[in-house]
């Protein structure tokens, strides 16, 4: 279950680029990425929950959500989703919200495209994250983004082993 998780930055094209192989199929891998009541088990790292506040998974759609801390503190995001190839990838805008759900201007936005393609060991996930600028992919990294998405990768590790 200890899969290695690739996370490599390129700071001069203010990229980041994640990758790991999960010992599930495809099709479980994409369902976890697309489907609110599964996100919800696994996007906000331990002991924040996270709570769906609408999302409609297609083109031109949007999951809005609320991270909750267990003293009841609240962050807010949402997901634009762009171009979606079922099964195979998806790409979105992330971007962080105010209470009423409008866009924070002052914090990066990144835009994501999510692939997920069927290996022999199962199912290889990659995850490829551009933003505007190297300044703008440090503020991301000072925000301990590396530490807080591979809690929250290896929470969907655990939560596809409880399903075998």
């Amino acid at each position: 279950m200890d899969t290695k998780i690739v996370f490599n930055t390129d700071e001069n094209a203010g990229s980041l680029y994640i990758m790991q192989v999960f010992s599930a199929k495809p099709a479980l891998i994409w369902n976890h990425f697309t489907q609110s009541n599964l996100l919800e088990k696994w996007w906000a790292p331990k002991p924040w929950k996270c709570e769906t506040v609408e999302m409609k998974f297609a083109p031109d759609g949007i999951w809005k959500y609320n991270l909750i801390s267990p003293e009841g503190e609240k962050h807010y995001g949402a997901l634009k989703y762009h171009e979606i190839n079922l099964h195979r990838s998806f790409d979105f805008t992330e971007y962080f919200t105010d209470d009423k759900g409008e866009k924070i201007e002052e914090v990066p936005s990144g835009n994501w495209l999510v692939g997920v393609t069927g290996v022999e060991e199962g199912t290889k996930l990659t995850i490829n994250i551009q933003y505007n600028s190297a300044e703008e992919l440090q503020t991301i990294l000072d925000m301990e983004f590396e530490s807080g998405f591979t809690e929250v990768l290896n929470q969907l590790e655990e939560l596809l082993h409880k399903k075998d």
